[in-house]
């Protein structure tokens, strides 16, 4: 597995605004090292022990992106250096991301995660469960996290049409909280969707942000 070439065939193939995530969880800290060789800085984490463990042993001015599902009780262990959260899935979280970045003096970069899958998935939000959250308002008073757009995982299927049209949907309703919550913040703006296997359709519906591990990596072992 080269990961130099596939690194920099991935990012040949990424339009100027999209930004490429490295997803590097469960793969050894020589894997990223080469990675970060070929000029890559931002990887994808979802464990949070092994997220810890990784920064304190490799470069400093990596960032690292948290993708995975996030329980609130660990998100003080990555809080003090962490560059985005990926996968906010409920206002609770958000508000422990809140808390906890006040502590440490920081405002933390946040996607909110929402389900447009047609999987049974056990994470995100619902669009109306999103409305609803934002409508509420509670949000706006969080000063130590910053909602930054949208995240969200196509269904898990060769169907292409059917992978376009869900990222087409996160795209149009990344546009309507851009218009009804956000229409002042120049920092709404990520959109992040699209991995190995589907991100090529997701660039095509407006992703700027792809999540790709094992087209660099390979294979995990888990």
């Amino acid at each position: 597995m080269d990961i130099e070439t596939n690194i920099k065939a991935v990012r040949a193939e990424l339009p100027e605004g999209v930004r490429l995530v490295a997803v590097s969880k469960f793969h050894p800290n020589e894997a990223i090292e080469v990675a970060y060789a070929a000029g890559q800085r931002i990887f994808g984490e979802s464990k949070v022990q092994e997220l810890v463990e990784k920064h304190t042993s490799l470069p400093a001015d990596i960032e690292w992106h948290f993708i995975g599902h996030l329980q609130t009780n660990k998100v003080k262990y990555i809080a003090p250096f962490i560059s985005m959260i990926h996968a906010v899935d409920s206002y609770k979280l958000l508000a422990e991301i809140d808390k906890q970045a006040a502590k440490v003096g920081r405002i933390i970069p946040c996607l909110l995660e929402i389900h447009i899958a047609q999987e049974e998935s056990k994470y995100g939000f619902t669009f109306d469960s999103c409305r609803a959250m934002l409508a509420e308002g509670s949000w706006q008073t969080l000063s130590h996290v910053s909602i930054q757009g949208v995240m969200g995982m196509a269904t898990n299927t060769e169907d292409e049409h059917q992978i376009t049209r869900e990222f087409e949907s996160l795209h149009r309703f990344f546009g309507e909280l851009k218009e009804t919550y956000f229409s002042g913040s120049s920092d709404f703006r990520e959109i992040s969707m699209g991995m190995s296997h589907d991100y090529p359709l997701a660039v095509k519906a407006g992703s700027t942000l792809v999540r790709v591990g094992s087209k660099i990596f390979g294979e995990r072992n888990y």
